[in-house]
């Protein structure tokens, strides 16, 4: 498997798919190459006319990891993954990896060409201090080593019932899931920084490049109020709710946008 070095000696896996322009797959939480078991189909569509990368976040699969943790890490990962595109690409972001990806597209507004956001899950709603003291007590359990911990904790959260995750942790599926438990404090800490204000972060218009903002009608109920939220802090952005869509998108719904949107920098007709 292909890595790629990030500034601070941190080693990324990554795996290249198709050929033509270059896109860059940035995953929310608990995703990673050896468990997802849809971004493999939506890479399949888009490879048809783009070079798709698909990595490993920091601490998951086939990368490393350091501590302490801080966003612009993992925006040096992205960095070092455009270096393997050749300087620039396309970014497509999914949840907390949506919030991720535009962090990278402020920092780097001439290399990232267009960026496509799938819910990113910011209700703005809950106070910043609540999105601060989630991530404390995250940070606290991964400091202590406590991944399970983590895992079960975030997915009661996200709504899964005591019944099902009981029987999730029999299932053979748990370990690897339970082994990126850790890397939750990342995707809390994202959000946390990203909800200082009661505005979307200033420094998130110096995203220039074209970005589609997208949500599901049929998704947790506060996505599409994220969804508007992160669209209004940003200058060059369509935003769009996809019909029977839920946070876990149908591949064969997502590719063809994401296709339009890429190569014309639109989904519009014009």
């Amino acid at each position: 498997m292909p890595q790629v070095v990030s500034k601070d000696g941190v080693t990324i896996g990554y795996d290249a798919t198709g050929s033509g322009p270059a896109i860059i797959l940035v995953a929310g939480a608990t995703q990673y190459r050896a468990v997802d078991r849809v971004t493999p189909i939506l890479i399949g569509l888009l490879a048809q006319h783009f070079t798709v990368i698909n990595f490993d976040r920091r601490g998951r699969g086939d990368s490393s990891d350091q501590w302490p943790y801080s966003v612009a890490r993992e925006v040096e990962d992205i960095a070092a993954l455009l270096e393997v595109a050749g300087g620039e690409a396309f970014v497509f972001g999914m949840s907390s990896g949506a919030v991720l990806a535009l962090e990278a597209a402020a920092a780097m507004p001439r290399k990232i060409k267009g960026l496509a956001l799938y819910e990113p899950p910011i209700d703005p709603t809950r106070s910043s201090d609540t999105y601060r003291d989630e991530h404390k007590q995250m940070a606290k359990q991964a400091a202590e080593g406590r991944a399970a911990e983590m895992m079960s904790d975030f997915l009661l959260g996200v709504g899964m019932p005591e019944e099902a995750l009981d029987g999730f942790k029999a299932s053979p599926a748990w370990p690897a899931f339970a082994a990126v438990g850790l890397t939750l404090e990342h995707d809390y800490r994202i959000l946390a920084d990203a909800r200082a204000g009661e505005t979307p972060p200033e420094r998130w218009q110096n995203a220039i490049m074209p970005v589609l903002v997208l949500d599901g009608d049929k998704s947790f109920h506060f996505m599409a109020a994220g969804a508007d939220w992160v669209a209004s802090g940003l200058h060059n952005v369509e935003r769009i709710t996809l019909a029977d869509q839920s946070h876990e998108y149908d591949p064969n719904i997502l590719a063809p946008l994401l296709t339009v949107f890429f190569q014309r920098g639109s989904v519009q007709v014009h």
